[in-house]
């Protein structure tokens, strides 16, 4: 007896049916049945699915003599189920990695719930990947199991049967079936849920459920009439249990939701079906409406004009609504019409008002938080400047992160113009606006934010899946305002003058904001770690890999749930996503699988970690001023460097040991070699070549050369070898056993190391 049949009915689906049968097939949970139903399809499904019963011996081929809708597929499905839980995916549709894996977990942690029901993500025919908006319900906080009667929000997540799985002596227990029709989950999952003795609910995306291109629904126009007959089964199923009857008015809300919902959708009715629609909901109100049941504020106009059934009405509500919307988007255009344009003059009066020489302005990454480069360079203005008053521009959202000492400015308010007018020096790490002008006597210092690994500037123009929408010309139009540009070593500088060109300075100071990683204390170590949740002891790998140009979304090849199983109980990951996506890496979080994506300060990640695994990002040529081990994960090099192009072959000339294989990672770090002598010749090369100036005195140095105008040991830089960066937490307590690797280091006679050196 497997643990799960997953049921697969396939009509009309041949285009999908292979990848969704492989994405079941392919879990790594393999103690499974599928189920596969041939509808009486006209296409190859029927094909499709004998070919991979004969290829996988899990897979038990269902033909059905005529079509039947998805209901009847089902039930046939449920007939040759001998699993204990049941799963049903459409046949357009797939599994989510490691998804029964999850599922048995939490069963397993739940003591077999009759139904634990999991989170969905849409997979929308652009590629994009969209996570179901119903996260709140789904928390696995709290007792579990649970009846519905705890947790009455779930009959607001959407009623079908394929986000959730069903214990089968359960639904035989019940005598659940499937009805035919095209709202046959309706008089299924309601039913389930309210009968359920168990519930559990798992905060994982385990289905991708596809949305077709065509928004046109698929179901007929009489088909949409079904709602009313699986409504009438859901309310019998009530009404035959007394026990059940506290339910009615939630229920009875709830339909009211979907019809109204069907019937303002032109893509599921056509006008000529609308009024006949509205009429037979009027009777499905007046027969389950449950006297005494309150209504909510909000809804009461919907129940208006389903109770009155006047499809006259429901039409000039209509209009009326849609005249208030395009009433509303006029006046907002027209009111941010009047602003830009009082704006505009605001700008061009502040522009001949007199030059403020103790104001500096500045932001970093178009608007976010305080950091970076110019964050760094802040503090040093305040710091080495009697009377330099400053300003941060920054959204809303992100003024938390700014010091009481420093001014918030809004971007694209009077005061942000303002000050990018009057004040002196003006410092970002990107762009300002295209409507800034440059006036006599301003400073513009661009600090840029790491060392240029991936192709940059101008030499993005023959690389169209990184240049994307890039205005070249508006691009060399702000390096003409530049009056200098920071960098870390001869490599940058050599890369900036030539993808930038232009005729500012380039300051080699170092990076500032790397300054920290000088000047940090243990004590501010321990801080960060207690406030990351790591445990005490812990190894922490900071895991942050870059962008992919070509991609919309992350690049999750890394399970990092079983990295952290392989590795055991003393290691951490603190997840960081790049902040292009903004969506996690992980959707886990405290406990050994740390999600740090929305961490406002990536240097104290750094602090906090004690190794960096990384694939392309600049972050690594930073986090090498630590003197920590850095792993390159580098498994899809090609791919990356024919999209986005690189200045230097990063295997050849790595920070530490290299992974291609998410086993060859796991290996690096049970073996030790992570931190091995050979990871450590490697590190100091790399450190020699990219560090030169990260000394702890970059900001200071930007400072007196820049706004005090001090030229006499403005320069000068500490060696590398006097220089002493923090330590990490695990060099502190002694880190992970050295014995196995040092037996595979290179010796004297030539021995060879492990593979990923």
């Amino acid at each position: 007896m497997p643990r799960f049949s997953v049921i697969v009915p396939a009509y009309k689906v041949q285009a999908y049916l292979q990848e969704c049968l492989e994405s079941v097939l392919g879990q790594s949970y393999p103690d499974l049945e599928v189920i596969a139903v041939d509808d009486c399809s006209p296409d190859a499904c029927g094909a499709l699915v004998d070919e991979f019963a004969a290829r996988d011996a899990r897979v038990r081929p269902v033909h059905l003599p005529e079509n039947g809708g998805v209901g009847g597929a089902r039930n046939a499905g449920i007939e040759h189920a001998t699993g204990d839980y049941l799963v049903f995916v459409d046949g357009d549709d797939t599994l989510a990695p490691d998804a029964l894996r999850a599922i048995a977990d939490r069963i397993k942690e739940a003591g077999d719930a009759d139904v634990v029901v999991y989170d969905h993500a849409h997979a929308l025919w652009t590629g994009e990947t969209v996570r179901s908006p119903f996260l709140g319900q789904l928390t696995e906080q709290g007792p579990a199991p649970f009846r519905l009667d705890d947790r009455p929000l779930l009959l607001k997540l959407p009623m079908v049967a394929w986000n959730k799985a069903y214990r089968r002596e359960f639904v035989e227990r019940e005598g659940l079936t499937f009805p035919s029709g095209a709202y046959a989950d309706l008089p299924w999952t309601v039913p389930a849920l309210l009968a359920a003795e168990s519930v559990a609910t798992l905060d994982r995306v385990c289905v991708h459920h596809r949305r077709p291109r065509k928004t046109a629904d698929a179901v007929s126009e009489s088909g949409h009439f079904d709602i009313h007959e699986q409504y009438d089964r859901i309310f019998a199923f009530v009404d035959a249990r007394p026990e059940l009857a506290h339910w009615r008015p939630v229920l009875f809300r709830r339909m009211v939701d979907q019809l109204m919902s069907v019937l303002g959708r032109p893509d599921r009715l056509p006008r000529t079906a609308r009024a006949e629609f509205l009429r037979k909901s009027r009777a499905h109100y007046r027969r389950y409406r449950t006297p005494g049941a309150a209504v909510p504020l909000y809804a009461r106009l919907r129940h208006l004009l389903v109770r009155t059934g006047s499809y006259r009405t429901y039409r000039a509500v209509r209009l009326a609504s849609a005249l208030r919307r395009h009433t509303t988007r006029f006046v907002k255009s027209l009111a941010r019409s009047i602003r830009s344009i009082a704006l505009r003059l605001h700008y061009r009066v502040q522009l001949r008002l007199p030059l403020r020489a103790d104001r500096a302005v500045f932001t970093s990454h178009s608007g976010r938080g305080y950091g970076c480069n110019p964050g760094a360079l802040e503090a040093a203005f305040r710091s080495f400047v009697p009377g330099m008053r400053t300003a941060w521009v920054a959204r809303p959202e992100h003024h938390h992160t700014l010091p009481t000492a420093t001014a918030r400015v809004r971007p694209g308010t009077a005061a942000y113009w303002t000050a990018l007018a009057r004040s002196k020096y003006l410092v970002s790490n990107v762009s300002w606006e295209q409507r800034f002008a440059k006036r006599a006597g301003q400073v513009v210092i661009q600090t840029q934010y790491g060392t240029p690994l991936k192709r940059m500037g101008l030499d993005l123009q023959d690389r169209p899946a990184a240049a994307r929408d890039t205005d070249f010309t508006a691009l060399l139009a702000d390096v003409d305002t530049w009056d200098h540009c920071l960098s870390a070593n001869r490599h940058s500088t050599l890369v900036f003058e030539r993808v930038f060109p232009g005729d500012y300075s380039t300051l080699e100071t170092g990076q500032p904001r790397n300054d920290v990683f000088q000047q940090a204390t243990s004590a501010d170590v321990t801080r960060l770690r207690e406030s990351l949740g790591i445990p005490e002891g812990s190894v922490a790998i900071l895991y942050a890999p870059t962008h992919r140009d070509y991609l919309r979304g992350p690049r999750q090849t890394l399970d990092l749930e079983r990295i952290l199983r392989q590795l055991g109980p003393r290691y951490v990951l603190l997840a960081r996503a790049h902040r292009v996506y903004g969506a996690p890496l992980t959707h886990a979080s405290g406990g050994r699988l740390i999600d740090v994506t929305d961490h406002p300060n990536v240097e104290s990640l750094c602090l906090a970690s004690d190794a960096l695994v990384t694939d392309y990002s600049s972050l690594m040529f930073d986090y090498a001023n630590l003197d920590r081990p850095i792993v390159i994960h580098a498994d899809d090099w090609e791919a990356y460097e024919a999209a986005r192009g690189t200045y230097f072959d990063l295997r050849a000339f790595p920070p530490g040991a290299i992974s291609r294989s998410e086993d060859e990672l796991i290996d690096i770090f049970a073996t030790g070699h992570w931190r091995g002598s050979r990871s450590t010749q490697l590190r100091t090369a790399f450190r020699e070549r990219f560090c030169p100036y990260d000394d702890g005195r970059a900001a200071e140095r930007v400072v007196r050369r820049l706004v005090l105008g001090e030229t006499a040991g403005a320069a000068s830089v500490t060696p590398l070898a006097e220089r002493h960066p923090v330590p990490s937490a695990a060099a502190a307590f002694g880190g992970a056993p050295l014995a196995s690797v040092e037996r595979l280091e290179p010796s004297t006679d030539g021995a060879p190391v492990p593979n990923g050196s």
